[in-house]
């Protein structure tokens, strides 16, 4: 059986998310208006919404279900 290479991150999630979403948004602004342009930005935008979605996860006023 194999075993799995695990590790830790060094980074967190949130901080990953953003930086990557800043380096997309980044490459979009340089490319002319245009589908790949589009793609890149709905790509930023998603991972905004991942960090968003983590941080309303993680918020202490968020309960589970009784």
């Amino acid at each position: 059986m194999f075993k799995r290479r695990r590790f830790k991150q060094q980074v967190t999630l949130q901080d990953r998310l953003a930086a990557w979403s800043k380096k997309v948004e980044e490459q979009a602004a340089k490319l002319p208006p245009g589908p790949e342009r589009e793609a890149l930005i709905k790509k930023a935008r998603q991972a905004d919404v991942a960090n968003h979605l983590d941080d309303w996860v993680k918020s202490p006023g968020l309960q589970s279900p009784k």
